[in-house]
């Protein structure tokens, strides 16, 4: 009955109950309600929702005397900014991964041993929906300690003209030569498409349209993979192999993310992997990318 009891009570009441012989000190944040766009369900994309946050901090002990001075211990600030940032960076589905994300924010601290992390929807049901994480400073060092470095790719815009250029195997056999990791985009296809007079659902058509050229494209080289996540793409990039990318997930998931055409969404997407160079082979006009002759030699360097 107790364990019970402390698995619905406030995560203090769960860190007390499995601290140590020597508690360590705790500070916490309780009942944190944000309104933010969250859920894998189509009925909670384009609303927002009441989200509750509380998250308790073991503290490993402060070296010498605090002497009242705000530098030397964790700010509860440092909690509400683990928080922000991470519902900044990215629409997610999954409470889940967003406790996971503030976890391993907050246990970078200096001072951080342990977090708890309770997340709850509360406008969801009658009753509050959500989970609850434990992770140590030890989870998230050998977590960070096995994932290898992203390398910035080269990212490679295809307009209209270059997939249909004779030229295109070529290219293909000199970017999977190239030692940097490569992204492909593709725009729209040639011909027609479905029209909607809603905005919101011709920006999904439209970038629908936009992966289904991707995969005439992969179908055309089985170098090509369709690529949709940041984690498919990051995987793909360490293996220094050539991704397609279908833009669909990030555009949408981004808090921040693109609003207009191909051109902004591959400049967008340079910008989010850090790229080292972008080429346009074809009319498309892309921010900072270097256009080139698509019926002409491709210089990678």
């Amino acid at each position: 009955m107790s364990e019970i009891r402390q698995a619905f009570e406030h995560p203090e009441a769960r860190a007390l109950a499995t601290s140590d012989a020597v508690p360590l000190d705790r500070i916490s944040l309780r009942d944190h309600v944000v309104d933010v766009e969250i859920g894998a369900f189509q009925a909670e994309r384009g609303v927002r929702q009441r989200v509750s946050f509380n998250i308790v901090v073991e503290l490993t002990p402060v070296s010498g005397p605090i002497d009242d001075d705000v530098d030397r211990i964790l700010s509860y600030d440092r909690l509400t900014e683990a928080i922000h940032t991470e519902l900044a960076a990215e629409r997610l589905n999954l409470l889940e991964t967003l406790a996971e994300r503030i976890a391993e924010r907050i246990l970078t601290e200096p001072r951080a041993f342990r977090v708890f992390v309770r997340i709850e929807k509360l406008d969801r049901g009658p009753g509050a929906l959500g989970v609850e994480i434990v992770r140590s400073a030890d989870q998230v060092g050998r977590a960070v300690a096995m994932e290898a470095p992203v390398p910035h790719p080269l990212i490679v815009h295809l307009g209209a003209e270059a997939l249909a250029s004779a030229q295109l195997p070529k290219w293909i056999d000199t970017l999977a030569a190239d030692p940097r990791p490569v992204i492909l985009t593709v725009g729209l296809p040639s011909g027609d498409w479905p029209k909607a007079a809603h905005k919101a659902a011709q920006r999904r058509i439209d970038l629908l349209a936009m992966e289904q050229n991707a995969w005439v494209l992969a179908g055309r080289d089985a170098r090509c993979v369709v690529r949709a996540s940041r984690t498919e793409l990051d995987w793909a990039m360490k293996q220094g192999q050539i991704s397609v990318w279908a833009p669909s997930k990030l555009v949408l998931d981004a808090v921040h993310g693109p609003k207009g055409g191909i051109a902004e969404m591959v400049a967008w997407l340079a910008q989010e992997l850090s790229a080292t160079k972008v080429l346009s082979l074809g009319s498309v006009l892309i921010e900072g990318a270097e256009t080139c002759d698509p019926d002409g030699a491709v210089e990678l360097s």
